[in-house]
């Protein structure tokens, strides 16, 4: 489906796709991959946050209906498609498939929370470390991604302008920007193979990049399209 000029989402296996595009037609390929840890079962972490103001705002957390892509891993042959289509690739939780090279390690500022406090993305283009700041934790959600930490401290005070989450393993379209503002080209292609929650979409569509994705879920397809379009919509009515 063409959502617009410049953003193709399809549902199918990435193996399908993939398979259709030449050798290296994909500048940039930006992945989130399965991690075999069980994320597409969580828990409900209903609770109290406390807010900007000292007052506590009971927020419950979504109702995700339990799935199974989250207990197996990416094969050897989707890697070797990846390698195939793409020159270069950044893949989120390229840790968990023992990818050597360098890595982008996202903070997420979130204190005591029990998730996870970083996030790994592997780099084929670089042997370096580096990190970035996003605070993401619940209904704490920053107004700053970037390598100041002290900017990347402040929270977001308006809970209804948090972004909205759809997927239990969502990465904000925040930290997609970062990732196209840093290591994508203006004109190159990009390409995702586990869409998700769409958020690589938004980000591709405000900065002006070709993306083709695809979701092989139905349900997380479905919610995707109509986030992206109504993230279009919204800023057309603003123009």
């Amino acid at each position: 489906m063409k959502i617009t000029e410049n953003i193709t989402i399809t549902n199918e296996d990435n193996m399908l796709l993939m398979a259709r595009y030449p050798d290296n037609h994909f500048d940039l390929a930006i992945v989130d991959l399965e991690y075999c840890i069980g994320a597409s079962k969580p828990s409900d972490k209903s609770g109290f946050v406390k807010q900007k103001n000292g007052t506590e705002l009971f927020v419950k957390q979504p109702n995700y209906t339990p799935k199974d892509w989250d207990f197996k891993k990416s094969s050897p042959e989707y890697f070797k498609e990846l390698f195939r289509v793409s020159k270069k690739q950044i893949v989120k939780g390229g840790n968990y498939y023992g990818l050597y090279g360098g890595y982008l390690v996202w903070n997420k500022l979130n204190g005591e929370s029990d998730q996870f406090d970083c996030e790994l993305f592997w780099l084929s283009f670089t042997q370096r470390t580096d990190n970035f700041y996003f605070m993401w934790a619940g209904m704490m959600q920053g107004i700053y991604c970037g390598k100041d930490i002290k900017q990347a401290l402040v929270q977001q005070g308006d809970k209804f302008k948090n972004e909205k989450r759809i997927h239990p393993t969502q990465t904000p379209v925040p930290v997609y920007k970062y990732l196209l503002h840093n290591y994508a080209k203006p004109g190159d292609k990009i390409l995702d193979t586990h869409l998700g929650s769409g958020s690589i979409a938004i980000a591709c569509h405000d900065y002006g990049f070709e993306l083709t994705a695809c979701e092989l879920d139905k349900d997380y397809y479905n919610d995707s399209i109509k986030r992206i379009k109504n993230h279009v919509s919204q800023l057309k009515l603003q123009i």
